[in-house]
């Protein structure tokens, strides 16, 4: 019969102290919360989707002008352009090729545009067996002589992959060898390594029962 009662005086307790509590914690009785300090916005070039320059292929995609690659524009069809070389056998770009650096292999033979361009028609790449491909198909012409490399592009270790692995959900799309690399000087740029994650407190700052 007293258990009524006792019950009572027990919920009533339990809500004055939970009352307690939330005053108290509105007051802030312990202190006021650490405010941390914000996180830096993360550089969109460590997140973009986008590879490190736009090539032929990617101009192509995106409807750009690319009146830069009518060859036959200035050159003449059917006479293939004379190269010039100077005394130490390097090419001497012209200048209406200002922009192209010749720097494609350590051992410095592989100065020569017809070595990848086909002298015979500007528009088409040639490999090293002869064989003519569309300036938009260059993987099996860096494949002649980066064998190991164009390989391990094949099955999707080497290079870019993005799209759908569920090929019924959309498209697959691998990133082409001119879509990171310069075809006239290959070697990728040092870039800044991406920032490390944040550890949400000051560096060197010990971390205590406060935390």
């Amino acid at each position: 019969m007293n258990d009524k009662p006792r019950s009572s005086v027990v919920l009533l307790a339990l809500a004055l102290v939970f009352c307690a509590l939330a005053l108290a914690f509105g007051l802030r009785v312990w202190g006021k919360p650490r405010i941390l300090p914000p996180n830096p916005l993360v550089d969109v070039q460590f997140i973009t989707p986008n590879t490190i320059r736009t090539s032929y292929v990617q101009m192509i995609r995106l409807k750009a002008d690319l009146s830069d690659f009518d060859c036959y524009g200035c050159h003449e069809k059917n006479k293939p352009p004379t190269l010039r070389f100077d005394t130490n056998q390097n090419l001497i770009v012209p200048q209406e090729h200002s922009d192209v650096v010749m720097n494609h292999g350590r051992h410095g033979r592989n100065n020569n545009c017809f070595n990848c361009h086909n002298e015979k028609n500007l528009l088409l790449l040639q490999t090293r067996d002869g064989r003519e491909l569309k300036l938009e198909e260059c993987p099996p012409l860096c494949g002649s002589c980066h064998g190991p490399t164009y390989r391990d592009w094949e099955v999707g270790a080497h290079g870019r992959v993005s799209g759908y692995w569920d090929k019924t959900a959309g498209e697959v799309r691998k990133a082409i060898c001119v879509d990171c690399h310069n075809p006239h000087s290959p070697r990728i740029p040092t870039r800044k390594p991406a920032p490390a994650p944040n550890p949400l407190r000051p560096a060197g700052r010990q971390v205590t029962h406060e935390d």
